[in-house]
């Protein structure tokens, strides 16, 4: 079994000509193939499930079998396991997969395999001395296929064959100075699978993270960030295409947890890497809030006061006003993800996170236990004042429960198993109550701003009414959890 740690980046097709001639690889050999690949699963696609990818590559004049067990990809890195060894097309023998439980699984599914999609690409390929390292860049041009529908690829890869991870990062910024060069995270079995299936990029959503007693709090922080950026950038095309309400809630999603993590972690990461990353993500974050929640109000605040009050010709302006600054909300990120600096951050952001170094020797049982202490701690002193807190004040309890339910989620395996369901079960009760305040709140500031010097109307009306009940009820929520959803902390130190 090989070890593949590869980084994807997208280029635009024009610029493919512009590659050759870089300095870095003018005067190198270069090595030019034809591969064509066919990638086989089950009828229920059983290998896919299981993010398995199995295909026969021709190269040349020899075939090859591949075996890829994929993890996610964070950044447009890679790091996947592989198994390839020469073999006859159509010969499905496992037997150079030395992991038990994958070959048992290809074995079982060799009578249902069959072909589900294709990639046909021309690759020319560099061995790039950078740094201490040893990379293969690789420009892939051609298509997938699948029936009679296609897809181009155009990207470049890099592998280190030897060295540190670091140098593949130091490489491509080097390559960015001169392309606009994408982190991409969709691997050409994935493009095909979605080529096979016809379905549309759907909305992404966060995946539970395996955190494990033996980790230190550092590579803690390394697969919650990773995962994280995971998340984004699954949702970064359905952005792009000005895509439904769900791709912006879940890319907001993404960087909130994100930027959660970052200072849940803070006490173990370098004070640079915090104060530089804490804040780098504000504009994005910023954009897509603002979108979020003209979405809501369009969607969740509009429908109901239409219902109660169908022949209000301000309620019909106002909906015409939101659609269209819901349209500009939308074309705001999509310009903040066009510019050169946004793939530049994604990278420098997960070059950063893989070159973290261990700060201490706390294990990760004990640093969970304390921060969500601590964190638990902080929320209940602002609950226990609820009565006396101004609006500035209940906002910010708002976030303190929302950042205490991250770290809880981040943590989940580190903690005792019982008390943890008790208080996540508790905080997402409360979660509820507080986010129906939270988007009424924020109707009321985008009604202000729709409406101007405007009287304020049916609408603002409405959601003042709407509003007291709901502050009324967060009264009754918070006593609850005071009384039950807060005690799960004493068993978690």
């Amino acid at each position: 079994m090989a070890t593949e740690i590869e980084l994807k980046l997208s280029l635009k097709p024009g610029d493919a000509r512009k590659l050759l001639e870089h300095p870095l690889l003018r005067n190198l050999p270069t090595q030019r193939l034809k591969l064509l690949n066919t990638y086989y699963d089950t009828p229920d696609l059983r290998l896919h499930a299981q993010r398995i990818a199995l295909r026969f590559r021709k190269k040349g004049w020899e075939w090859l079998l591949t075996v890829k067990s994929a993890e996610p990809a964070s950044g447009g890195l890679a790091v996947r396991n592989e198994w390839e060894c020469p073999a006859a097309p159509g010969n499905f023998d496992f037997s150079h997969v030395d992991r038990t439980e994958l070959r048992n699984l290809l074995d079982g599914a060799r009578p249902e395999l069959k072909a589900v999609f294709t990639t046909d690409f021309k690759r020319q390929v560099w061995q790039v001395p950078f740094g201490e390292s040893r990379i293969e860049l690789a420009l892939d041009r051609g298509e997938i296929a699948s029936g009679k529908t296609k897809e181009r690829i155009c990207e470049v890869e890099l592998e280190l064959l030897s060295g540190r991870i670091e140098d593949i990062f130091g490489l491509t910024r080097k390559l960015q100075a001169h392309f606009h060069l994408r982190p991409s995270i969709a691997s050409k079995a994935e493009r095909g699978y979605r080529l096979f299936l016809r379905t549309p990029e759907q909305p992404f959503r966060a995946k539970p993270i395996a955190l494990h007693a033996g980790q230190t709090p550092v590579e803690a922080f390394r697969a919650i960030a990773l995962a994280c950026l995971e998340h984004f950038q699954r949702n970064e095309a359905g952005l792009l295409a000005g895509g439904e309400a769900e791709f912006i809630h879940q890319a907001r999603v993404a960087l909130r947890r994100l930027r959660s993590a970052i200072k849940l972690f803070a006490p173990v990461l370098p004070k640079d890497f915090v104060a530089t990353y804490g804040q780098t993500w504000r504009a994005l974050a910023s954009a897509l809030g603002e979108a979020r929640n003209w979405d809501v109000f369009q969607e969740e605040t509009l429908p109901p006061m239409l219902a109660t009050f169908p022949e209000s010709p301000d309620l019909r302006r106002l909906q015409a006003r939101a659609e269209q600054r819901a349209r500009y909300a939308r074309r705001s990120i999509v310009k903040l993800l066009a510019v050169r600096e946004y793939p530049r951050l994604i990278l420098e952001f997960a070059a950063a996170i893989y070159a973290l170094q261990e700060t201490g020797n706390t294990p990760i049982k004990q640093f969970a236990r304390e921060r969500v202490a601590s964190y638990t701690q902080s929320a209940r002193k602002l609950a226990e004042r609820y009565a006396e807190l101004d609006a500035a004040q209940r906002h910010e309890m708002r976030l303190k429960f929302k950042r205490l339910r991250y770290a809880i989620e981040f943590l989940e395996n580190t903690l005792p198993a019982r008390q943890t369901r008790q208080a996540l079960s508790a905080l997402h009760r409360l979660q509820e109550t507080l986010g129906r305040i939270n988007d009424a709140s924020e109707a009321l500031l985008l009604l202000n701003e729709l409406q101007g010097k405007q009287p304020a109307g049916i609408a603002h009306g409405w959601l003042n009414g709407q509003l007291e009940i709901l502050v009324s009820s967060q009264a009754r929520s918070l006593e609850s959890w005071l009384k039950d959803g807060s005690t799960g902390r004493q068993g978690m130190q």
